[in-house]
């Protein structure tokens, strides 16, 4: 499920050395790895320029707000009262969209492991389940994209924030080799202060926890960061903890028993709950002079649907959460929404290069790659996110499904690029670490 439920991550540990991360793609070598990092180079360079900013002129804050996603989207679920009104809002005016992401219920640590590497789950052999315990404790270098603040600016300009335990999912050892030089969380060495919960939820409100965020913001006056939030407050279970909960009054779905429409009203508070919060964070962002962009993204729905969950032609959408890209009246890019051909769909492991897109900020030959890899296929996801378990799913710019049959030649390629790619990172001999494929041009 989400952090709390993932027990035994000792055990996970135990598994790295029987656990296949991917198989090695036709034609890898030094020379092939070489060659695409020359050839993205090209890519970086024709981007460049039409760009005039870099993404280290801003403090990139990326939120993962758990479980976060609009609950009337699912079919028969319905309310009298929108319950994300504001979000809905900020979503219409600046770039946002769908992310499919390769969870339902759970798999929070896989999202966030694509949004901070860029690489994605869908590549890794099924026996990988958790990235963040199965793959990355054993691995030397992994690079991240708060590593392009750390070259900039310093080390200190990567911090990352969690209102649960340090330790799950390996957070604490992982954030250390991704380049954080804080991690503020319910215990370890920095241990975030003043955290409330609302009424009788087991969680932290999200507005208490933006109130750290934000006090840490506001203490920064000197150079740009990148900030790494992960939310708990709509963890489940979703036991009716709100004292005034409106949307059991305007709950008017159909066909749902009554367990589930409890669990999906208590939901749906949570989210209003977090629709307020993160309005009012926004507020607070606008006030501060000097640019800020923030990544807000679901990382999956709860695994609270069962009614449209028994209907196959439900899966897609039960695995599209909310995103959006914004930035404060400082930044260049405020009010800034890219098309919706280029932010209707996506995936978590393209956010950077969408970020870097609003931004107008140059790119590296990898974040050249993903932006490219964006506009072929727009959101990639495992197999399970389809119940289909020989197939990745691939999304076009319509949100319509792409079958593995109908790629065309140029979608192949790319493809084919990215599992050498990830292969060379995770697999293999690491050959991209002596080229200049995740230098960022100045």
């Amino acid at each position: 499920m989400g952090d709390a439920a993932a027990n035994g991550p000792t055990m996970n540990f135990l598994r790295l050395a029987r656990v296949k991360i991917m198989d090695k793609p036709s034609g890898y070598s030094k020379e092939s790895m070489e060659a695409l990092a020359k050839k993205y180079a090209g890519e970086a360079g024709t981007i460049n320029q039409t760009r005039t900013a870099n993404l280290t002129d801003s403090t990139v804050i990326m939120v993962l707000s758990e479980s976060f996603s609009d609950p009337t989207r699912v079919p028969g679920v319905s309310f009298t009262e929108d319950p994300m009104p504001q979000i809905r809002a900020i979503k219409s005016a600046t770039t946002s969209g769908l992310m499919l992401s390769p969870g339902y219920g759970g798999g929070t640590a896989n999202i966030e492991y694509q949004a901070l590497t860029g690489l994605n789950m869908a590549n890794y052999d099924s026996s990988l389940s958790i990235a963040y315990q199965q793959l990355v404790p054993k691995l030397k270098w992994t690079p991240t994209f708060n590593q392009i603040w750390n070259q900039a600016n310093g080390k200190s300009s990567s911090i990352a924030f969690h209102d649960f335990s340090s330790i799950m999912y390996f957070r604490d050892r992982n954030y250390q080799k991704f380049g954080f030089s804080k991690f503020y969380s319910t215990d370890g060495k920095l241990v975030l202060q003043d955290l409330q919960s609302i009424d009788s939820d087991w969680y932290y409100s999200d507005s208490s926890f933006y109130r750290q965020v934000l006090e840490s913001v506001e203490d920064n006056q000197q150079t740009s960061q990148f900030i790494q939030i992960v939310t708990m407050q709509n963890h489940l279970p979703y036991n009716d903890w709100y004292e005034n909960n409106q949307f059991k009054d305007e709950d008017t779905s159909s066909d749902i028993d009554n367990d589930e429409k409890i669990s999906i009203e208590t939901y749906a508070k949570g989210v209003n709950y977090t629709d307020q919060a993160t309005a009012d964070l926004l507020n607070q962002l606008n006030q501060i002079n000097r640019p800020i962009t923030v990544i807000f993204y679901g990382d999956h729905l709860p695994g609270i649907y069962s009614t449209a969950n028994e209907d196959k032609h439900n899966q897609i959408t039960l695995h599209e959460t909310d995103y959006f890209i914004w930035s404060n009246a400082a930044s260049a890019s405020a009010n800034t929404k890219l098309d919706d051909t280029t932010s209707d769909y996506t995936s978590s492991n393209y956010f950077m290069a969408q970020a870097a897109q609003h931004l107008n900020a140059k790119v590296s030959p990898y974040l050249a790659f993903l932006t490219e890899m964006h506009a072929a296929i727009p959101a990639i996801s495992v197999p399970a996110s389809a119940g289909d378990a020989s197939k990745p799913v691939y999304l076009d710019a319509d949100g319509n499904r792409i079958q593995p049959k109908d790629l065309t030649t140029q979608q192949k390629e790319l493809l084919h690029d990215y599992q050498l790619i990830q292969y060379d990172l995770t697999a293999g001999k690491q050959y991209l670490k002596d080229t200049s494929f995740m230098a960022t041009a100045k």
